[in-house]
């Protein structure tokens, strides 16, 4: 289906609520014959940090919520590590439905809920994107390898995007756990440089205005000069 449908586009009095309510009942992709509940996502709505995932899985599929499984877990200890908590963020994923046995999402599928996102995130506007798996990363930095760039932080439209691993790839390969830690660690300081106002700089001081010749007054004339007048 097409994902510029009426659904998919923002209204002049958009909200994460209306956004949510078009989520659960959403017919775009065949993602909506498979799932038991869609997954909008949840958290702070005036967020400084938004976390996007990949989708949702067989826990959030049945509670329509995200991250509350077994990765969601492992995401809070993450989240507590770097000093924050799952209500300070907002929690989302590039599809809000599940796919069938937890497979990666198809591009068709991404694109049908781009719509969405793009208007959670215009809505929230959040400082700082995180990125959670591969699969999300690609929607904002496409084309990278993530066990490349996990970590690092890029200018994406202006807004501060941190590709990371996904906790469930952290869960499945303990080799991975430690880099995710101190992925995380790095939030709190990326967030504030994102948040800080920067300080602008001293305008200069106007060149010096140049000096002006001062005429020297006539020299008045002594006798024998007046005298040499008339010679």
């Amino acid at each position: 289906m097409d994902p510029e449908s009426p659904s998919n586009i923002p209204h002049s009095r958009d909200s994460l609520d209306l956004i949510a309510r078009e989520v659960r009942t959403c017919q775009l992709c065949p993602l909506s014959r498979t799932r038991t509940h869609a997954v909008p996502g949840e958290g702070n709505p005036k967020a400084d940090l938004m976390l996007i995932g990949e989708g949702p899985g067989y826990n959030e599929d049945k509670q329509g919520r995200p991250f509350v499984g077994a990765a969601g877990s492992f995401l809070n200890e993450l989240l507590k590590s770097a000093g924050l908590k799952r209500e300070d963020v907002y929690i989302t994923n590039v599809v809000k439905c599940r796919p069938p046995q937890n497979r990666d999402p198809l591009p068709n599928e991404i694109q049908a809920c781009n719509g969405y996102l793009q208007r959670q995130m215009k809505l929230i506007d959040p400082a700082v994107v995180a990125t959670l798996g591969r699969h999300s990363m690609g929607v904002f930095i496409p084309g990278e390898r993530i066990m490349r760039v996990h970590g690092q932080p890029r200018e994406v439209n202006g807004r501060t995007v941190v590709p990371l691993l996904h906790p469930a790839a952290a869960l499945h390969q303990p080799a991975l756990k430690a880099a995710e830690l101190e992925d995380f660690s790095r939030l709190p300081a990326i967030m504030k440089e994102a948040t800080s106002v920067p300080t602008p700089e001293p305008e200069a001081a106007p060149p010096p205005a140049p000096a002006t010749e001062v005429e020297e007054p006539e020299r008045p004339q002594g006798k024998l000069e007046q005298l040499r007048m008339f010679e």
